[in-house]
């Protein structure tokens, strides 16, 4: 069972802890995870203090952490004020967040949370249900943001097609392909937070690997997530997006573009893991793979790869 504790000014959130790492979660707006890192050390999600405790009003925060959005973006509609209340249920080891009805969309956002009873693995389950009059298309959009300072290592497709493409790179308009903070690698595309620089930077990939990393605070951050072959995903078909600014990296996870009938549910389900005293390697990509490997047990063999 979660207890309630007072986290960066919100009085009323919600811990959940195994003894070796414990996630806290808002319920004074959201649905929100605000906390994830090792019991008594950092938190390893973005925390944006000046915004520490707000509650209401019409103006979206960023607060930092892992939010629930679904795609495509747009506004108003992707930015819906998420300051008012969350309704919540206590699980043995899990807690599910339900917040009120979007007004303008009808859609209904659920974030459900559990962690493993031994480790550091967390479950992320989101759920988009209409509750509106009219079939909705979208796709549901986890995004995490994570504190500065870090490493991102997202693997690139491997699949041999032959003749065919085999890689989707969405880009930005204000992403420029010589950006110094990232690095176009035979295996992987990797993107490093730097905190002196503002000017956002964003990419989306396609990736049948599901998996992306980050490596931060003498830890790596991982997340897993499915991908599904043949279905249509939004911005230009890519299933995983990457955006950073001079305070946070954000690891976007999409679920495919589907028709939500009313009264419809979609859900969408992250795995995180969360390894210790681990530092990015630098060094060659056979170096940042082996780490991985060794410390995430990652299978960088994928079925149809060649890494």
């Amino acid at each position: 069972m979660s207890e309630q504790v007072a986290f960066r000014g919100w009085p009323h959130c919600r811990r959940l802890s195994n003894g070796t790492v414990d996630l806290v979660v808002t319920t004074d707006v959201g649905p929100r995870v605000v906390r994830y890192g090792f019991v008594g050390r950092e938190n390893v999600l973005c925390e944006v203090r000046d915004e520490d405790g707000i509650t209401g009003g019409n103006t979206w925060h960023t607060f930092g952490g892992h939010r629930l959005w679904h795609s495509p973006e747009a506004s108003p509609r992707t930015y819906q004020p998420d300051n008012a209340p969350v309704s919540f249920d206590d699980g043995e080891r899990s807690i599910l967040l339900k917040p009120r009805v979007e007004e303008t969309t009808g859609i209904q956002k659920e974030l459900e949370v559990s962690l493993d009873p031994i480790g550091a693995g967390v479950t992320v389950t989101h759920r988009l249900t209409n509750r509106g009059l009219w079939p909705v298309r979208l796709a549901a959009w986890a995004i995490t943001v994570m504190a500065p300072g870090g490493v991102e290592v997202s693997p690139q497709t491997r699949v041999d097609t032959g003749l065919l493409p085999n890689r989707c790179v969405a880009l930005w308009p204000y992403a420029r392909m010589d950006d110094a903070r990232v690095r176009w690698g035979d295996r992987f595309v990797i993107l490093r937070q730097d905190p002196a620089v503002r000017q956002p930077f964003k990419l989306g990939l396609s990736t049948e690997a599901g998996w992306s990393a980050y490596f931060n605070r003498h830890s790596v951050f991982v997340k897993r997530f499915p991908f599904v072959p043949g279905d249509a995903y939004p911005d230009f078909g890519v299933n995983y997006e990457s955006y950073t600014t001079d305070f946070m990296l954000e690891m976007e996870t999409l679920s495919p573009l589907c028709t939500l009938q009313p009264g419809e549910t979609m859900q969408h389900v992250e795995s995180w893991l969360l390894a210790a005293d681990v530092s990015y390697p630098g060094g060659s990509e056979d170096d940042i793979a082996a780490v991985l490997a060794d410390c995430c047990h990652l299978d960088l063999m994928q079925a149809g790869q060649v890494l």
